[in-house]
């Protein structure tokens, strides 16, 4: 027998277990039933006191990018086995790390999102919550020059914690 063959009947031999293996895991960590197969993430308006006018459309996209992306599920318009809905509640800046002379070392951008999940396949998984996250830049910074980055950089943060407890089981 040949080294090739002997390779490839060793790669052979290790993923037929893995190909047998239905639902229930991926090399996302998401613990997704067989039966379920799509999502759908309604429109997350912006409730809270300071608008960001663009916030709304960056954190709903984000939601759907991220399942698209991390999962095989597809995304519907409509009554998804996974379902998605809320709304921004927060939109903070606060500074922080204040020095010496009583001026604020830091800034921070802070944003909230109460989101309900309904698993409509396994209810017992659907839950609501709040999330927040946050990130600081130097107050020497002007807020709208760091802001689109941050934004971003928080709504992934959020999404991913919004996809750990829906999917992940964390």
């Amino acid at each position: 027998m040949t080294v090739k063959r002997l390779y490839i009947i060793i790669l052979i031999a290790l993923c037929i277990p893995i190909a047998a293996c239905k639902g229930g895991y991926s090399f996302t960590g998401a613990d997704i039933s067989a039966d379920t197969k799509t999502f759908t993430v309604e429109f997350f308006p912006n409730h809270a006191s300071l608008v960001q006018p663009t916030l709304s459309n960056v954190f709903t996209e984000t939601l759907k990018d991220k399942f698209l992306s991390q999962t095989s599920l597809n995304l519907v318009n409509d009554n998804g086995d996974l379902y998605f809905e809320g709304e921004i509640t927060s939109y903070n800046v606060t500074a922080q790390a204040y020095q010496g002379n009583e001026t604020s070392a830091l800034t921070r951008l802070t944003i909230g999102v109460r989101v309900r999940f309904t698993n409509n396949i396994e209810p017992s998984k659907s839950f609501e919550s709040s999330f927040s996250r946050y990130a600081d830049f130097e107050s020497s910074q002007n807020l709208s020059a760091v802001e689109g980055e941050l934004m971003q950089q928080i709504c992934n943060e959020l999404v991913d914690d919004i996809f750990n407890k829906s999917v992940a089981n964390w």
